[in-house]
């Protein structure tokens, strides 16, 4: 078994949330340690599926772990399993982010806490790494991954003092660039460590997470029942507003759609409505005490009419 804790974050809110069919067909886009997954086949009847995907092998191998007729996992990312099933589902949750058996191992690169190779990859089997981006991306570019996915306000002088250092040597290890990054910017009343935003940069760029997020959030309320739900579970403000959007192009009357000129009451509007939102939660003073990644962490649920 897993030597790795792992703590599914707001456990009970996502599985009452989520599984409102017993005999229904659910879909956990991201198995991870498969907290979220057990826990959702203990409140399925003989009749439920739960169908979990996930793009790291090692994921893989623990869910293979699970033996239960009602249970299958596939080694797919979440856009290309969007793109290519057939299947409709009465729940799907997608939980978002590195997990924390991601962050643990220093041999995966993700966490500035514990030296290792530049790495990144949530799939092992893609050819990009962080390895990559930091050698081979050009200035411009570092500077742009830095403030687009990590708000970095110092993205200019982070990305020139790589660039800089790189010329004497490839940066092949999160301490090297997390040096890098902590010699680059003021260090006065700071509360997170100075390379946090940057690390979320590249793994974001690695791993191509916003825009997959962005692309497969419709494609999987398409595949939803009707009465269906999709919750997400999202950790920071870039990965929230995608959701947040999405959501609500989905339970707002769409204005934009309707000419001018034509005469709508409010309640006839409310016939372009294709969802309704359930919940938006953060975790609770509790659950933060017990688990400190659920502070940043938000779960949105929406229904499929």
């Amino acid at each position: 078994m897993s030597t790795f804790h792992h703590l599914p974050i707001m456990l009970e809110s996502v599985v009452s949330s989520l599984v409102l069919k017993k005999d229904g067909k659910y879909l956990d886009c991201t198995f991870g340690r498969g907290g979220h997954s057990k826990e959702i086949l203990k409140n399925l009847s003989k009749e439920g599926k739960l169908i979990a995907i996930d793009k790291d092998l090692e994921a893989i191998k623990e869910g293979k772990r699970i033996k239960d007729s009602r249970f299958f996992i596939q080694h797919t990312s979440i856009q290309d399993f969007a793109n290519k099933t057939k299947e409709k589902f009465d729940g799907i949750f997608m939980d978002l982010g590195v997990s924390s058996p991601q962050l643990d191992d220093s041999s995966r690169g993700f966490s500035f806490m514990k030296n290792g190779p530049l790495d990144m990859r949530m799939n092992q089997l893609q050819t990009l790494t962080a390895q990559n981006v930091v050698n081979d991306y050009e200035e411009e570019s570092l500077i742009i991954i830095f403030k687009n996915y990590g708000e970095e306000r110092f993205a200019k002088k982070i990305a020139k003092n790589i660039c800089k250092a790189r010329l004497d040597k490839p940066i092949e290890t999160t301490s090297e660039l997390s040096e890098i990054v902590k010699k680059s910017v003021p260090q006065g009343g700071m509360k997170k460590h100075p390379a946090t935003k940057v690390f979320q940069a590249i793994r974001i760029e690695v791993n191509h997470e916003l825009e997959e997020l962005e692309n497969s959030i419709p494609k999987f309320f398409e595949l939803l029942n009707s009465n269906g739900r999709l919750a997400v579970l999202t950790f920071h403000s870039l990965e929230d507003r995608i959701v947040k959007t999405v959501f609500n192009s989905f339970a707002k009357p769409k204005k934009d759609d309707i000419p001018r000129y034509i005469p709508i009451r409010e309640s006839e509007m409310a016939n372009t409505v294709k969802a309704k939102n359930i919940l938006s939660i953060i975790a609770s003073e509790e659950e933060i005490k017990e688990n400190v990644r659920s502070r940043s962490a938000r779960l949105r649920v929406i229904e499929k009419i």
